[in-house]
């Protein structure tokens, strides 16, 4: 086989964040036909990163149109690539300083391209930023493990989070599901999702640090499942949440997963809320990940 008729292996491509652990193959993560996207989902490094070499691309594109006609560019030193290079970055911000200008036909009709340009650029730039920086974004702290202990004599998957921010979140709805590997009578393997029913799936008010409830009993697709059972099946633990931000007033969202060892058993949350001489309950975020012992498994 030639290195022509080779087909390359693709290579397969991180979906979401780090944590999520999932990969996809056959996609591409920058598809510059949908410009809009790329730009709000790159990270702050790689957005500044593509402005600059955008930026830097427009400015050796015209700066290449004005070397190649010499003379264009009225006190340019002919055939400096320099010169005509910080003219192309002072006519792409019209600033126009004053010391280089345009002198011929050709040179006022590139200028006046590269003046269109800039003024587009700017304002693309501008839009693409305010839309990153006005973009609600949810502050929640989870806790590191999810915990399965006795609750009302049952056992109980729990997760608890906690707002990060000061300002009040109102009407949080939160969905958890587990993703299981199963086999069809057939024999054929495949993963399943399954929706947990929670015990408390909305919030009116969320201030303090909520604890999400499901219990395990015969109609839950984790009944008779172990922690190594979970490991074995390879088994991902999904949590979405969704809530009003009062000082934004915006709908807010977020999402965790928990990878089958990060589900402990016969361990439950260690309290985080206490109340003060005066009786005001004070929530500490630090103790949101702090588990003890179930003394009730």
């Amino acid at each position: 086989m030639t290195t022509r008729n080779r087909r390359r292996t693709p290579k397969p491509l991180r979906i979401g964040r780090a944590e999520f652990g999932m990969w996809k193959l056959g996609v591409s993560r920058f598809d510059l036909r949908d410009p809009y996207h790329v730009a709000v989902s790159l990270s702050w490094p790689g957005f500044v990163g593509a402005m600059i070499l955008v930026w830097l691309a427009i400015n050796l594109l015209f700066a290449t149109l004005y070397v190649i006609s010499p003379g264009d560019v009225a006190n340019a030193r002919p055939g400096s690539f320099a010169d005509v290079f910080f003219f192309s970055i002072e006519t792409l911000a019209t600033v126009g300083y004053g010391v280089m200008a345009p002198s011929t036909s050709y040179g006022h009709i590139v200028s006046a391209i590269e003046i269109v340009t800039g003024t587009a650029f700017t304002a693309i730039v501008t839009g693409v930023l305010f839309v990153r920086f006005s973009r609600p974004k949810a502050k929640i702290s989870y806790a590191d493990n999810a915990v399965v202990a006795m609750r009302n004599g049952k056992p109980t998957l729990m997760v608890r989070l906690a707002s990060g921010r000061m300002s009040i979140m109102t009407s949080a709805n939160a969905r958890m599901f587990v993703l299981l590997a199963e086999k069809t009578e057939e024999g054929e393997s495949f993963r399943r999702i399954h929706d947990l029913h929670l015990l408390q799936p909305h919030l009116p008010l969320f201030v303090m640090p909520w604890t999400l409830m499901h219990t395990i009993d015969e109609s839950s697709p984790l009944f008779g499942k172990d922690g190594s059972a979970l490991i074995a099946g390879g088994a991902r633990l999904f949590l979405t949440l969704e809530a009003r931000d009062q000082a934004l007033n915006a709908l807010v969202q977020d999402m965790k997963n928990y990878m089958p060892d990060h589900i402990l058993f016969g361990m439950r949350y260690a309290d985080a809320v206490t109340l003060d001489a005066d009786g005001h309950a004070i929530a500490d975020l630090s103790r949101v990940s702090m588990v003890v012992p179930d003394t009730a498994a």
